[in-house]
């Protein structure tokens, strides 16, 4: 490796001997041929042309006379796909693609990952197999049928709780096994290095074009931005613009679940340094060290670590890591569709759902808040609820 992958003394590459050359092979083509001008021009057109970029950043005005706050949505919804991972998911596929691998692997928990590199599979005609938590593909279903519709294969993951972990779990067996013809698309800022790097490489677009929209519109930068956090990926991408603004307050929200300090998702907030995935992090785990269980409304939540630069961030006290509940998420869920015509994803409803407690608390303030996707794919888990 030419580099350690370290933020702070968190991050690293705890693997089995086996992926090391893999991983050294994926940091040289991100290293050198992601850095050359002709794969960031490419990329850039892709973006532009294919993706949609850059997003809107609109103003939440309805709300913000509710509120008392000046409240800006960076709208990663509309980007194609529904959700910021395409952004990640063209830079990998198209890494992959220069690689000359033949075949993709990811893992998903809300799917939009899935979807994500399900349309780069399709783009870069290579085969693509997903792995899912047999749960999330139940309260997932629309984009289950999106991947397959896309061409890729999506495989149930049945064992521990179904859940995102565990599609992890398996799709880095499946790395080990077929190292040598395939590439391990990584959905998030987690993981061994380079992959918590490169992920917040690829998705600080969103940053740098909120930031230059923010001050166009407004004249000066936001008081707070806010992001929910589960891995991290959407956080670290607008987080990154403004982490040398001292003035900007940076918040990134963890799901609080049932809020009974029990069932939730927030390794920030309850959990303590571990080695989880390939690298070292935060870690919600019990006394013997073993993974606890994790539970949020959210699916793309629903994990028990979280990329390791949150955690350098979070020791720095750069940026204020708190929880929102299950049932503070639905109410946000529910207001920015009301009052604003927008349907959010349950993800950044959590994120929504903080910034709109905290404007009672500053009112007068600019707010941006990273709206990472959008809430098509949670319709059927929310009336389920409602029932």
């Amino acid at each position: 490796m030419r580099k350690t992958g370290k933020f702070g003394r968190y991050g690293g590459f705890y693997v089995p001997e086996i992926l090391i050359p893999a991983l050294e092979e994926v940091e040289s083509a991100f290293l050198d041929i992601a850095r050359q001008k002709a794969f960031r021009s490419e990329l850039a057109a892709l973006l532009r042309d294919y993706a949609g970029r850059p997003t809107p950043c609109t103003l939440a005005a309805n709300v913000s006379e509710r509120l008392g706050a000046t409240i800006y949505l960076k709208r990663e919804d509309l980007l194609h796909g529904g959700a910021h991972k395409t952004n990640n998911c063209l830079g990998q596929g198209l890494l992959a693609k220069k690689m000359g691998k033949g075949r993709l692997i990811a893992e998903t928990g809300a799917g939009q990952h899935g979807v994500a590199t399900a349309m780069a599979g399709a783009l870069f005609g290579i085969k693509t197999h997903i792995y899912m938590g047999a749960t999330d593909i139940e309260r997932q279903s629309p984009n289950v049928k999106r991947m397959k519709l896309l061409g890729a294969e999506v495989i149930p993951v049945t064992s521990g709780t179904a859940t995102l972990k565990d599609a992890i779990n398996e799709a880095l067996r499946d790395w080990i096994a077929n190292v040598e013809t395939t590439y391990y698309l990584f959905g998030t800022v987690c993981g061994p290095h380079p992959f918590p790097l490169m992920v917040r490489e690829f998705q600080s677009v969103i940053g740098r074009e909120a930031r230059r929209q923010i001050v166009r519109k407004e004249g000066r930068l936001p008081d707070y931005v806010y992001a929910c956090v589960g891995g991290g990926s959407n956080a670290m991408g607008i987080f990154s613009a403004f982490l040398g603004d001292g003035e900007v307050k940076l918040v990134g929200v963890e799901p609080g679940g049932k809020g009974d300090g029990v069932h939730h998702g927030a390794p920030l907030t309850f959990g303590r340094p571990g080695v989880f995935h390939g690298s070292l992090s935060y870690l919600l785990q019990d006394p013997h060290g073993q993974i606890e269980e994790t539970h949020s409304v959210a699916a793309g939540l629903d994990y028990p670590g979280v990329g390791p630069e949150h955690s350098a961030l979070r020791d720095r006290g750069r940026v204020r890591y708190v929880t929102v509940t299950d049932e503070e998420a639905l109410e946000a869920f529910e207001t920015l569709s009301l009052l604003e015509g927008i349907i959010p994803a349950l993800e950044p409803a959590h994120a929504l759902a903080s910034a709109f407690a905290a404007a009672g608390e500053h009112r007068g303030s600019l707010m941006l808040i990273n709206l990472s996707g959008r809430g098509d794919k949670d319709l059927d888990s929310y009336f389920a609820m409602k029932r």
